[in-house]
């Protein structure tokens, strides 16, 4: 495999980590909101996770939690 090969490969493996203020942009949400999903319990919490002292989000993950909602929280598949 070539490196050209192996840097695309990489790239798409990467996912892309969003801050508390492009999640808010992201909804188009305050970013209190953002917090306040992040510490509720159940199926309406937003799943991210602390980097140190900062809150990061999965895009994709992101984007599968607000599918979710829009479905009334069934899982499809």
């Amino acid at each position: 495999m070539d490196t050209d090969a192996k840097l695309n490969q990489s790239s798409q493996a990467r996912k892309r980590l969003l801050s508390v203020a492009e999640v808010a942009d992201l909804l188009q949400v305050p970013s209190s909101w953002v917090y306040d999903r992040t510490r509720s319990r159940g199926v309406d919490r937003l799943p991210g996770f602390r980097l140190g002292k900062y809150l990061r989000f999965d895009e994709t993950e992101v984007f599968a939690w607000l599918e979710r909602q829009r479905s009334g929280g069934r899982v499809s598949g």
